[in-house]
């Protein structure tokens, strides 16, 4: 997908911002805040899973909590779990309830269009956060450059593999994710120019699946004899079924596999060297930025934006914040300890707590 580059990418906005504990009800929802002196209105924020990334709940519903919190505002942050038909009745219900600016992570960009169209009858302000609805018609599109990131991973992985003649898998995202596409994208513009690379395998795992990876990585890597030389996994998750098939045939290690979304994980099959790096996408950064987009416009202001993104579905260019995306591999893992997306007790437990120390975490 073709997308306007007249961006100015901002850093990481969420300096300030520092993980705090989950909290919430038993069914995914957090709703708090009082009034604001300036009446700013209702906030609604619709997350899409917990089994695409983990970082949805254990670091963009505390940041978003947070960051709500500290400006006074109302808010109600629940998780569709998947279901797009979920998502649908989660969002008639927020609407019904009062928000006046409503964020969604789509699972499809179909049913994400729909509800921002119900939305925008009702006079709902809404805002694509991390993913673009294709054919939607939210206000503004907060995320980080997924091009940018999938080109980094295909650095990344270019880097691991140095120029030797290497047989390539690619596991892809969700097919009916944008980001998805974009991040293949990346990866091809920077991979497919190495002429001594070739692509033996490439497959998408429908929503994010990581029990799906496993199956369909095993698949691929059965159909070209285990001969495969380095591995482009989506994100951390893909990744981690693909270094459990590695393990299997005795492979881990042996065979860089890229990742996304500096997660607990990730980093942790960083440091054993099992994943060659992965991507951090500064879940706090991300939030702040939603945060101070969707503050202003419930207040009635403008979301101050950077640039646009071309959505040739609904042939129009979408308002957009986009971030900076920042490559990790062994030699850095410690600056996202340092960054305050993740603390260093959570990273190095048990058999992991000399191999932090070795990389200068402590």
């Amino acid at each position: 997908m073709k997308r306007t580059r007249n961006l100015v990418l901002v850093g990481i906005m969420g300096a300030s911002l520092a993980l705090s504990a989950c909290g919430g009800s038993s069914d995914g929802s957090d709703g708090g805040g009082g009034g604001s002196k300036d009446k700013a209105g209702k906030i609604g924020v619709i997350l899409p899973d917990t089994k695409s990334s983990v970082r949805w709940e254990s670091a963009d519903r505390p940041a978003l909590k947070k960051a709500f919190d500290a400006a006074g505002v109302k808010y109600d942050i629940q998780n569709a779990e998947g279901d797009a038909d979920k998502m649908a009745t989660i969002a008639d219900g927020m609407i019904t309830d009062g928000v006046t600016v409503l964020a969604i992570v789509n699972l499809d960009s179909d049913s994400g269009a729909a509800i921002e169209a119900k939305a925008a009858k009702q006079g709902v302000k809404t805002i694509d956060y991390d993913r673009l609805t294709l054919g939607g018609s939210a206000d503004v599109y907060i995320s980080y450059d997924n091009s940018k990131v999938g080109a980094l991973q295909g650095e990344g992985l270019a880097k691991c593999l140095g120029d030797k003649p290497a047989n390539l898998i690619y596991l892809n995202g969700s097919p009916t994710d944008n980001n998805a596409t974009l991040f293949s994208q990346g990866a091809h513009s920077v991979l497919d120019k190495v002429s001594n690379y070739k692509n033996v395998a490439e497959q998408a795992v429908p929503d994010w699946d990581n029990d799906k990876a496993v199956t369909i990585f095993e698949q691929l890597y059965t159909r070209v004899d285990g001969k495969v030389d380095g591995v482009y996994a989506a994100n951390d998750g893909l990744a981690g079924g693909v270094i459990s098939i590695l393990k299997k045939n005795g492979q881990n290690g042996k065979v860089p596999v890229t990742g996304q979304d500096a997660t607990v994980e990730g980093l942790q099959n960083i440091l054993t060297g099992d994943q060659c790096m992965t991507i951090q996408k500064s879940a706090t950064g991300q939030a702040g930025a939603l945060a101070k987009a969707a503050i202003a416009m419930a207040k009635g202001d403008k979301a101050e934006t950077t640039g646009t993104v071309k959505d040739d579905t609904g042939k129009r260019d979408v308002p957009a914040i986009l971030l900076d995306p920042v490559a990790i591999d062994k030699s850095n893992v410690k600056a996202v300890i340092d960054s305050g997306d993740m603390k260093a007790s959570d990273l190095c437990t048990g058999a992991y707590a000399k191999l932090c120390t070795d990389a200068g975490i402590s």
